[in-house]
């Protein structure tokens, strides 16, 4: 029983655990930038939409007043 082998087995807590809470804080930081990005550029296409609306009417409005201003200069000159 002298010449018999020893084997010893040291087992060492796995330090792995941290690299999840890193990389699931990473995508979790990601996604809510990209949210914020995207929100802010749907805001963005809302205010130029409203923008190029406003200004559309804009223009009908002053369509509507050469038109006035047009039909009161035929009226003056046929004479009613």
């Amino acid at each position: 029983m002298a010449d018999e082998e020893h084997t010893t087995i040291i087992t060492e807590p796995s330090d792995r655990g941290g690299d999840g809470w890193f990389i699931g804080l990473v995508l979790l930081i990601g996604i809510i930038l990209a949210v914020i990005f995207f929100t802010g550029s749907m805001g963005t296409e809302r205010a130029k939409d409203t923008a190029i609306t406003d200004a559309a009417q804009d223009v009908g409005a002053a369509a509507e007043k050469v038109g006035n201003a047009a039909e009161k200069a035929v009226d003056k000159v046929d004479g009613k």
